[in-house]
């Protein structure tokens, strides 16, 4: 299983350089969270103290970087902050980040640890292949509120990623669907890491490589399969 992933013309024009990692797994077991993924979540919370040094993430370059991204289609990079500058934020604050199940987990801390965003999608759950692209506006983006099912709307414009059944993140890497996410009846995933310059091919390429060692360590019977980097 080899799940397309594809970059639309006008995203390339938006924001030239943006290099993709995939690394898919098959035959994965997740389960809660252990203490050794929490062990994996406390350890890149001080990687990331250690590399920001005392700066708040939106100042590191490659955080930079994205808010330039998000502001070149329309997003507030203040109010709506890519995956990696939110957990990031999160890591360093007292409430720490969240515990949500092994695979989780794991991609959350490479997400941390170097400050890329991470995404990890059930690829059982995506129907055809992946897209990125600017919005219409009329794509469908299931998501929930106040404990109810609804349905959403990304803005004309909006860089997303989608499959043949709507939108699976939206704001690029901001908010990630329900009905493609990792959960412990997972069994198989997609990762994908996000990386735009000065971060680079070589900073993505060993940050892939660091999320396959860990999700082989937290399923070890997975067949992973770590696609090179992309760009363009």
């Amino acid at each position: 299983m080899t799940i397309t992933l594809t970059v639309s013309d006008e995203v390339h024009a938006l924001v030239p350089g943006f290099t993709r990692v995939a690394v898919e797994a098959q035959g994965i077991v997740n389960t809660p969270s252990t203490e050794a993924t929490s062990a994996l979540l406390d350890d890149a919370a001080r990687r990331l103290a250690t590399r920001l040094d005392g700066r708040a993430p939106h100042e590191d370059p490659h955080m930079i970087a994205w808010r330039a991204a998000y502001t070149a289609f329309g997003a507030k990079p203040s109010r709506t902050r890519n995956s990696a500058e939110a957990l990031a934020k999160r890591a360093l604050s007292e409430a720490g980040l969240p515990r949500i199940n092994a695979l989780v987990d794991v991609y959350n801390a490479i997400s941390v640890a170097h400050l890329v965003p991470v995404g990890g999608e059930d690829a059982d759950r995506i129907q055809g292949g992946m897209r990125l692209l600017r919005a219409r506006g009329d794509e469908e983006f299931p998501t929930a509120a106040g404990g109810e099912r609804v349905i959403e709307h990304p803005e004309p414009g909006e860089v997303v990623w989608c499959d043949d059944a709507g939108v699976t993140c939206r704001r690029w890497n901001w908010r990630q669907g329900a009905r493609t996410r990792l959960t412990e009846e997972s069994g198989s995933a997609l990762f994908l890491l996000e990386v735009l310059e000065p971060m680079g091919a070589a900073g993505a390429e060993a940050a892939g490589a660091e999320l396959a060692e860990l999700v082989q360590k937290v399923s070890p019977g997975a067949r992973l399969t770590v696609h090179p980097p992309v760009t363009g």
